[in-house]
């Protein structure tokens, strides 16, 4: 094979991690659809909450003395909040509703609370010193309000702050999900203002057939979701779509349910990317800070980089992951089990949030060995089943070892965001 070297240099936490490869055995580089930044996008932000989907304009649903409780993204999904919240707290200011009565409430699911200087960054100094800020602290029942049991038989908690408030607004972005088809849409409410109870067991259905990633319809994780966020209906939604950039590709705002699913149909297009054949070598960078901020976030690139590579093949990931594993659950649920099978086995008996990653990391590494070049201590890596690097010249060393130096190879500089589509079998 004729050797003619190419750089690369793919996104690693704050920084870049450069490195080369015999250009005749890369098969493809795969990256979302070109596709226009809005030129403006505050105005496509005030144009879609004045001409929502299937809902009245934001200004003519909410009533002065009304209040407005808007759930926001945590720093772990981009959404551009700091751009579209200072319009949306103008917009209800100019139909009569002062500061006071609305307040912003982060989706944290069972995420760690944000620091006020974490909140602050999120919606921008100026939104911070308008309205009150809060965490929810899923493990605290005393904080949530029970409505009722889904068909699935999920009981359903949410935040009483978000619960006594006259009106709810999701705001988030949309990009894939690995089991509940898509994020976005109800997601800002479970599990982002869930209790850990109603999290877990909807969670539980990852399990079950339809609980894949970009499928909505036949989704019982998705249906659960959207039934237990109908009996504490949010008002409105706003989402956005974003690239790798984190620029604005487009703005879905109306009805929490058929806005989304529009906003779906947009992601799949843009994001979905076909591929002829899988490859023997994969080659996937999480997009850098904060999509590699830790190994719960990094696994989403991960479920992408699978779709592309060939049974017995071998992945690498760079993922700085600066906060280690991001769950004690997750790495006590590794130790206790160290093979796949064993983690599967151990979540059906007991399912809990974070054991939840043990699974849906390990599960892919049935097809694939995934080597991890990261800030890990290399004895946590192996205990999470990963093959560490040190850096990515010992990866390719360690995947050349068992490749064979003439592997074929497809890289996923957006790794985070692509979902290869296998257009052959």
């Amino acid at each position: 094979m004729k050797m003619s070297k190419q750089e690369y240099a793919f996104k690693y936490g704050d920084g870049k991690v450069k490195f080369s490869l015999n250009s005749a055995q890369v098969a493809g580089e795969l990256k979302i659809k070109a596709c226009p930044v809005l030129a403006e996008p505050e105005q496509a932000i005030l144009q879609a909450i004045r001409n929502p989907i299937d809902s009245l304009p934001l200004r003519e649903i909410v009533k002065p003395g009304e209040t407005v409780a808007f759930i926001v993204n945590d720093p772990t999904r981009v959404a551009n909040s700091h751009v579209f919240m200072p319009i949306l707290l103008d917009e209800l200011n100019a139909a009569g509703i002062p500061d006071e009565d609305m307040f912003i409430i982060f989706a944290l699911g069972t995420h760690r609370a944000m620091t006020k200087e974490e909140m602050v960054k999120e919606v921008g100094p100026a939104v911070a010193a308008r309205v009150r800020m809060y965490n929810n602290d899923t493990r605290d029942q005393s904080q949530f309000q029970f409505f009722g049991t889904t068909s699935r038989g999920t009981p359903v908690w949410f935040n009483k702050l978000v619960a006594e408030a006259d009106h709810i607004v999701c705001t988030g972005s949309v990009v894939h999900h690995f089991f509940s088809g898509f994020g976005g849409g109800r997601k800002a409410m479970l599990p982002g203002v869930a209790y850990y109870e109603t999290i877990r067991k909807n969670h539980s259905m990852m399990f079950e057939p339809g609980a894949v990633i970009g499928r909505l319809e036949g989704n019982p994780v998705y249906h659960d979701q959207v039934e237990g966020v109908q009996m504490c209906r949010p008002s409105f939604l706003l989402n956005v779509v974003l690239n790798e950039k984190k620029e604005f590709l487009k703005v879905f705002a109306g009805d929490f349910v058929t806005a989304h699913k529009e906003a779906c149909q947009f992601v799949d297009d843009v994001y979905g990317v076909e591929i002829g054949s899988r490859a023997d070598l994969v080659i996937a960078t999480c997009s850098g800070y904060p999509k590699d901020i830790n190994v719960y976030q990094l696994q989403k690139t991960m479920d992408n980089a699978w779709c592309a590579v060939k049974d017995g093949g071998v992945v690498i990931i760079l993922g700085e992951c600066r906060e280690g594993s991001g769950s004690a659950v997750y790495e006590k649920t590794m130790q206790e089990n160290n093979s796949p099978e064993k983690v599967e086995a151990a979540l059906r008996a007991d399912f809990q949030i974070g054991g939840h990653k043990a699974y849906a990391v390990t599960r892919l590494m049935k097809r694939a060995e995934f080597i991890l070049v990261s800030s890990l201590d290399p004895a946590l890596a192996r205990t999470l089943l990963f093959t560490p690097a040190k850096d990515m010249g010992e990866a390719l060393q360690l995947a050349f070892a068992k490749l064979g130096s003439g592997a074929s190879i497809l890289l996923m500089p957006q790794g985070s965001l692509t979902v290869p589509r296998l257009t052959s079998k």
